[in-house]
């Protein structure tokens, strides 16, 4: 099964989303990419998600064109917030879904309060992505 998740940086939401599903699954072929790729990853991102044991480190941040060519079972996107636009995937895709979440790198003010919206949204993250792993991805694998 071929997955993309698609964002807009590449660099927070779709890097931990991309992460997870490979450790639901390391059989599964996941990229993530975004609209405007940041060309790195958030720090802060590969910290939250190395304290539980999955390293994402290796991860590149792409651009969406390195996959527009390309044959995909699903593409995700996982914008949230109001002010944020979803990316459109013009490829070939069986399935488009849309997971949103708040992107914890706009998070300001207290270094404390920071870490807690990234480690709340990762949570998020892992939480919908493992439901929609149990419930899509497994039955059909």
């Amino acid at each position: 099964m071929k997955i993309l998740i698609l964002c807009t940086g590449n660099s927070c939401r779709s890097q931990m989303a991309h992460g997870f599903l490979k450790s639901f699954d390391p059989k599964l072929e996941v990229y993530s990419a975004g609209t405007e790729a940041s060309g790195k990853l958030n720090r802060t991102a590969v910290e939250v998600m190395h304290e539980i044991g999955i390293d994402i480190s290796h991860h590149t941040s792409d651009s969406v064109e390195k996959y527009l060519d390309e044959e995909w079972d699903y593409v995700i996107t996982v914008c949230g917030g109001a002010n944020e636009n979803c990316p459109a995937f013009f490829g070939k895709v069986k399935h488009r879904l849309h997971i949103g979440f708040d992107d914890p790198s706009h998070a300001k003010g207290t270094l404390e309060f920071i870490m807690s919206e990234f480690y709340r949204v990762r949570d998020e993250i892992k939480e919908q992505f493992l439901n929609f792993y149990e419930n899509e991805f497994k039955p059909q694998l």
